[in-house]
């Protein structure tokens, strides 16, 4: 996976002229900032390599989706963002990496209609059980999650795959087992 440095440092100094005045996030170092680009890419080589459709939900600054738009061009994202001034940074991010395979939306979950997508991320969002309740409608038996968690959920009662990579754990979990929950 080969990600584009120009737009990475055009991110990191979109992100930290942004942050100055509207404060999107508490990332407010390049070092930390290019820290947590590497977290959102890492688990790419777990995901099914058949995904054509991406939801992120809770977008807020980018993480992860836009870099994982970045590692996967080829696949359609969208990102679901309802506090407006996090959806602007959002759009402006899209227009100045030119990212064509993304559109953004100013919504939260329970507000959209029902969609497939191969794949639906989250990272510090809710718990995952809240966000399968919320997501429900946009989960089939082919849709997989990626849940990017701080720590073990170790109360979660659905099969999943469990990565654990530097205190970070990622949560893959397919849609056949969340729909039974």
């Amino acid at each position: 996976m080969d990600l584009n440095q120009e737009k990475i440092d055009l991110y990191i100094s979109l992100l930290l002229k942004w942050n100055r005045v509207h404060k999107l996030t508490n990332y407010t170092d390049e070092k930390a900032i290019k820290d947590n680009i590497l977290d959102s890419v890492y688990p790419v080589k777990y995901l099914n390599k058949n995904i054509k459709t991406v939801l992120d939900i809770g977008s807020g600054a980018g993480f992860p989706a836009i870099f994982l738009a970045l590692a996967m061009p080829e696949v359609s994202f969208t990102l679901l963002e309802p506090l407006g001034k996090k959806f602007s940074f959002l759009n402006i991010v899209k227009l100045n990496l030119k990212l064509d395979n993304l559109r953004v939306l100013k919504s939260r979950v329970e507000e959209l209609e029902s969609e497939h997508f191969d794949l639906i991320t989250s990272r510090a969002v809710t718990d995952t059980k809240s966000l399968i309740k919320l997501s429900k409608n946009l989960i089939d038996e082919n849709t997989s999650l990626l849940l990017y968690k701080g720590e073990n959920e170790s109360d979660l009662d659905i099969p999943c795959q469990m990565i654990n990579e530097n205190g970070r754990f990622y949560i893959i979990l397919e849609g056949k087992e969340c729909l039974k929950y």
